[in-house]
């Protein structure tokens, strides 16, 4: 049982209340919060040493990344955060000055987007270290941008580049806030995520909860030079391509939108945005699952992303 498996299966019954619009299933639930202008936006992510960092990455860039995360979530709901609890469970047998060098990093990326860290707990992990992240912000009522809404003929659009995020990336990301918010302000968003576990696992991800299927173009994916590069060297057992469908932790933005809207789109982003790359990937199709289009024709998608457990 891989990780969405297990998730479907703990999901099924979980208690509710009045409170809740969108619980699990989606990048973060949102909450009602007594505001007639807006909602919360509710979110916990993990990092834990060997999976998502090594024992000699830089404790900074491990607080970064443990919060970065988070934020990345709350952009693809198109929201602006606010508050974070911090869990950090440590071995017994830890460097104090290793800690406070996290907390620089969580800090200094926190300060950078008015995020204030309000507490959380210290706890004992034998031989690795782990910190859970729980960040809280907020999104104008009914404004929130979910992966159900997905239609039929929409364009498929992602940013920045895609694939060897082992190179450094996945420590360094900008959340892309900003562009998050100027999209669901500027145009009409049917579905957005964040690109977590790989593009070929999170594009089915919108094409399940929006009961779609989609195609991709494969000349337009954008693969990043880092994935170009480990691919050239052989470091990895995979081409580029590959990479750029599966290695995950890119943490950029997947969204569609109606096919009208893609090139007035396309337009003002490069006026608002001309640092960050912007293409348009595929199509939303009627019908379940996903298929590639190449020079060769079309076929179903074989690439998996990436999963815990599998």
């Amino acid at each position: 049982m891989n990780e969405f498996e297990l998730i479907a299966r703990l999901t099924r019954s979980l208690p509710t209340n009045n409170s809740v619009v969108i619980g699990a299933g989606d990048d973060c639930a949102v909450l009602e919060c007594g505001s007639l202008s807006q909602q919360l936006l509710f979110k916990t992510d993990a990092v834990v040493e060997g999976i998502h960092f090594t024992t000699d990455t830089p404790p900074e860039q491990v607080g970064r990344k443990a919060l970065a995360r988070c934020l990345s979530d709350i952009a693809a709901m198109a929201g602006t955060p606010s508050a974070a609890l911090v869990t950090i469970a440590l071995p017994k047998k830890f460097s104090v000055e290793f800690v406070e060098k996290i907390y620089a990093g969580m800090n200094a990326l926190a300060k950078q987007y008015n995020v204030a860290i309000v507490g959380g707990e210290t706890t004992t992990n034998p031989e690795r270290v782990l910190i859970s992240i729980s960040l809280t912000g907020f999104v104008p009522r009914g404004k929130a941008v979910f992966r159900s809404g997905a239609k039929a003929g929409d364009a498929i659009f992602v940013t920045g580049e895609l694939g060897g995020s082992i190179a450094g990336k996945h420590l360094e990301f900008a959340p892309r806030l900003n562009e998050a918010r100027w999209l669901a302000e500027s145009f009409s968003i049917h579905a957005m995520m964040d690109l977590s576990d790989g593009l070929a696992g999170d594009l089915r991800h919108i094409a399940h909860a929006s009961k779609v299927g989609a195609e991709l173009l494969k000349f337009a994916v954008p693969i990043s030079r880092a994935a170009k590069e480990i691919a050239k060297r052989g470091d990895a057992a995979k081409p580029a391509f590959v990479a750029a469908l599966t290695d995950g932790e890119d943490f950029e933005l997947l969204f569609t939108v109606a096919s009208k809207d893609a090139v007035p789109l396309l337009d003002a982003w490069k006026k608002q945005f001309p640092d960050v790359k912007l293409s348009c990937i595929g199509k939303i199709i009627a019908g379940e699952g996903i298929r590639l289009r190449d020079q060769t024709g079309v076929r179903p998608l074989a690439a998996q992303g990436y999963a815990h457990f599998s």
